[in-house]
Order: C-alpha cells, then sequence, then structure tokens
C-alpha cells in the first residue's frame, strides 16, 4: 500500500511535579518534524525512575529520528512504522538494562510508554504500562490504548467488575514496564486520523483524576497549550498525588 500524504499536525505539552512529589519521574518528548509524542512515567527509586523515564524517551527518539531521516523513509507506511515504534521501544529496554548493570542502585528501574507517530494520515501507536492515549473526536473521548496492570488483566477476564476495581489494594500493580527486564511486549496499532482529532498522550497522574471520559473532552475542547494547562490543574487541585504529564496532539 502506498504512503498516505502526511496530514498537517501541531502539540503542546507540560509536565508538572504535583503535590506531594519532590521529584518529577515523569518524562515526555513531542517534535512536529518528525511527527514523534511520547510520555513515559518511571519507577524505581533513588532517582532511577527519573533516569528510566528520560533515557528511554532519549533512546526512543533517537531511533525513530534515524528511522524516518534514512534514505527511504518517505516510503515508511503503517507496518514499516509500527515496526520502527516497537524497534525503538525494545531498544530503550536494552538501553535502561545496560546502565542498571554497571549502576546496581538502579537495578528493576523502569518506565511506561505511550508513544505515538503521525505516518501520512495515520497514528501508529506504540503502548507499554500504564500510561494512556486517548482519542478526542466529534465532542467524545476514548481511551485507545490498554493499560497494562492487574486491575485491567482482572476487569477483563471477570474477576472483578469496575467498581470493585476502584477500591482494590492492587490498583497500582504493572504488568509490563520498559527496563526492568531485557525483553517487553509492545503493543503497536494504527489509528486512521480525521481533521479536527485530538489526541491527548498522558500519565496516570493525569487520567487517575478523570473517572469519566466526557469531562477530558469537554476540558481539552479549547485546545492547544490551555488545554494542557487546564487538564495538568485540575489533577492537581483534585489531590496531585503523583507526577503529572500530558501531550496534546492536534491534526489540522
Amino acid at each position: 500500500m502506498a504512503p498516505r500524504p502526511p496530514v498537517p499536525v501541531r502539540s503542546f505539552a507540560l509536565t508538572d511535579v504535583g503535590r506531594h512529589r519532590r521529584v518529577n519521574e515523569d518524562a515526555y518528548f513531542r517534535d512536529d518534524a518528525i511527527r514523534l509524542y511520547v510520555v513515559a512515567d518511571g519507577m524505581g527509586g533513588h532517582a532511577a525512575g527519573e533516569v528510566a523515564s528520560s533515557e528511554a524517551v532519549d533512546a526512543i527518539h533517537g531511533m525513530v529520528k534515524r528511522g524516518v531521516n534514512q534514505p527511504g523513509a518517505e516510503q515508511l507506511d503503517e507496518i514499516r512504522a509500527c515496526r520502527l515504534l516497537e524497534g525503538a521501544i525494545q531498544s530503550a529496554t536494552y538501553m535502561l538494562v545496560a546502565i542498571a548493570e554497571f549502576e546496581r542502585e538502579k537495578t528493576g528501574m523502569g518506565t511506561t510508554i505511550s508513544a505515538a507517530l503521525v505516518v501520512g494520515s495515520s497514528l501508529v501507536i506504540g503502548q507499554v504500562g500504564d500510561s494512556r492515549v486517548y482519542q478526542l473526536r466529534g465532542g467524545r473521548c476514548e481511551q485507545i490504548t490498554e493499560d497494562h496492570t492487574l486491575i485491567a488483566w482482572q476487569i477483563k477476564q471477570g474477576i472483578i467488575s469496575a467498581d470493585e476495581a476502584k477500591s482494590s489494594p492492587h490498583r497500582n500493580v504493572i504488568t509490563r514496564a520498559v527496563g526492568n527486564r531485557e525483553y517487553v511486549e509492545v503493543d503497536t496499532f494504527v489509528v486512521a486520523v480525521q481533521p479536527g482529532d485530538r489526541y491527548l498522550l498522558c500519565s496516570d497522574g493525569l487520567h487517575g483524576y478523570f473517572d469519566d471520559p466526557a469531562e477530558i473532552a469537554s476540558t481539552a475542547a479549547v485546545g492547544g497549550d490551555a488545554a494542557v494547562q487546564r487538564l495538568i490543574e485540575m489533577a492537581n487541585a483534585r489531590g496531585g498525588r503523583d507526577n503529572i504529564t500530558a501531550v496534546l496532539v492536534e491534526i489540522e
């Protein structure tokens, strides 16, 4: 299949340490030139979470940039883009494992990754962990990534209900992360974009305070910097117990 012509795109982003944490272990990346967007939520303690998220974002950016700028990259289609994004996330895993080999206090560090690459008129998604990507279209908001958490798995298997999950002691147990093992399974998929679409990449420090996707849609409807600023302000006003990061990608 021939690559589709590129759609115009612009992005806005903001991160905040929140009201209770001393260090921001979230990291993000956005580049409208290569059309890559990433949110990472690090974990590990002893500053390792901060290292994990920033190093992972850098590794993904480096590999994707090389991939889209190499000769023949104008032929990059959705299938190749999925492979490129999956390989970039896997390379970040190798990077973090290698760092932990030399710095033992960082053993076990890891990070979530929600990454999006605009290719032609498609959005290619790479997902590991419980950061999320939402699609905002026609006044509606839909989560398009799957959380890699014990709770999400239990709900999917019918072990517990969504209401029971809200009070579960296992709410923060992540089943996949980049960096804590030498290999990670990466979810990749493609979304056909439409003019007027917005895509929100965010850490759980944000989405954890929005039970109703419709509220995200109405808050982000203003668009641009004002939208990400308002989303982060609302998460802080509701507790701000974690770091908060939002990247908003707008299809023009």
